[in-house]
């Protein structure tokens, strides 16, 4: 697997072998838990193996063994979890939390599941191996771009934003919407890497991606509020590599990978000869795609040459007739993990939420260390900064940073003033890592 390894080949198999589906009721258990970090741990392999360009196992092993449609449906009930399970929590008497840790990590598995999907759907027989699930997974991508569209209207979370006096839960409901804007970002990659397969899909998949969803009009929209570029101070940002970062006027002309992924999709869903001959271009539509001329600057051909194919469909486009609705009578197949888990816990969000406060949300001090060690152990730190996109960043300023807590090795800071000041943020996390390092 490369001269950086964080599992061995028979280790990731055995690991693989084992992912399986949990009841929304045991997310956070201890076999929830033990699995998450399993799949944190693929993750990260999977990472540094399409980081070297060599042979990635992990992605064979989740296809020969028939796990894609274990990985969308934990996606899914993670997201239901969420949806259903949190809001309540949130609101139940007794929940007074003492450290949010245990919370966070069910909130991150659906960060940690759609990153390992985006790396590994890029090889196409994998979204040939999720079979029936990629409608579900289809429907999931399409409600993660429709929360982006909607975000342009009242802005995406800043990291400046945090209040200095802030609680516990309310940092983690802040982190929670930041993550929810990377999870979003990560879905439109998985979306695009679908799309890759169009000639081979399904006709229910198609029929549910052009005429349901009607995702080429949609990703007219994403291109229009381009939900990942900001101004800030009269600069241009781009949210890239996990962070918002200034872009110096000689990159601002650059297609960015988000916006590169819109186009691809865009392509693969108009020019391919399976979908054109599905997609019903009314007049709506007509005008919505027909916006996209004024994109396809000499500019952006130049990094994309293939967008000169779709500049001429277009110009065909606004010659050609508009079709009405489609009327025909189609026996369509329809995802049916959301569904499922929804009829299977109707009514019992309640007390899905105070048995998981009871017996996952509060734990001990000694549970709590014991946490720690095992995310230490899962979170090497040589392997960490071999899969990051881009320097440390300080913990307060945001600058570029070179120094890292002496004690937890786990936050990194620009200089000694920084680091004073962020103590009162980082002093429980530091201490409990601390802690954890020691009972090893």
């Amino acid at each position: 697997m490369g001269d950086l390894e964080l599992l061995l080949p028979g280790e990731a198999d055995v690991l693989v072998r084992g992912l399986r589906s949990f009841p929304l009721r045991e997310m956070g258990s201890e076999g929830w838990s033990q699995q998450h970090e399993h799949l944190e741990k693929l993750n990260m392999q999977a990472i540094l193996d399409a980081s070297v360009s060599q042979g990635e196992p992990i992605q064979e092993l989740l296809v020969t063994h028939g796990k894609i449609p274990t990985l969308v449906e934990e996606l899914i009930a993670v997201e239901m979890w969420k949806q259903k399970v949190f809001p309540v929590l949130c609101k139940l008497e007794d929940f007074k939390p003492q450290n949010t840790f245990p919370i966070y990590m069910v909130v991150h598995h659906e960060a940690s599941i759609i990153n390992l999907l985006e790396t590994v759907f890029f090889h196409k027989e994998v979204c040939e191996s999720a079979e029936d699930t990629v409608l579900d997974l289809v429907d999931y991508c399409h409600r993660k771009l429709t929360l982006l569209v909607a975000r342009t209207s009242r802005g995406v979370p800043s990291e400046e934003e945090e209040p200095q006096d802030s609680t516990p839960m309310q940092e983690l409901q802040k982190q929670a919407e930041l993550m929810e804007f990377e999870i979003s970002l990560k879905a439109l990659s998985v979306l695009r890497y679908i799309t890759d397969c169009v000639d081979s899909l399904s006709l229910n998949t198609l029929s549910r991606m052009l005429s349901t969803h009607d995702l080429p009009c949609l990703l007219v929209e994403l291109l229009q509020h381009s939900p990942w570029t900001r101004q800030e101070g009269g600069k241009l940002q781009r949210f890239e590599g996990g962070r918002w970062q200034t872009a110096v006027p000689s990159e601002q002309q650059k297609l960015s990978k988000l916006d590169g992924q819109v186009w691809i999709a865009l392509y693969n869903l108009l020019l391919s000869p399976e979908a054109r001959a599905r997609y019903c271009f009314t007049s709506f539509a007509k005008g919505q795609l027909l916006k996209l001329r004024a994109f396809l600057t000499d500019t952006l051909l130049d990094q994309l040459p293939n967008l000169a194919d779709l500049k001429d469909f277009l110009a065909h486009l606004a010659l050609a007739e508009t079709q009405p609705p489609k009327k025909d009578l189609v026996l369509e197949q329809i995802p049916e993990i959301w569904e499922r888990l929804e009829r299977e816990n109707r009514g019992k969000w309640q007390a899905i939420a105070k048995h998981q406060l009871q017996n996952v949300f509060s734990p001990s001090e000694q549970d709590l260390r014991l946490q720690a060690r095992r995310w230490a152990e899962t979170y090497r730190l040589d392997l960490l900064e071999a899969v990051a996109p881009e320097r440390p960043h300080c913990a307060s300023c945001n600058a570029e940073a070179s120094k890292r807590c002496s004690r937890c090795q786990n936050e990194w800071y620009c200089c000694r003033e920084c680091q004073v000041k962020h103590w009162e943020k980082h002093k429980k996390a530091c201490v409990l890592s601390a802690q954890g390092d020691r009972a090893k």
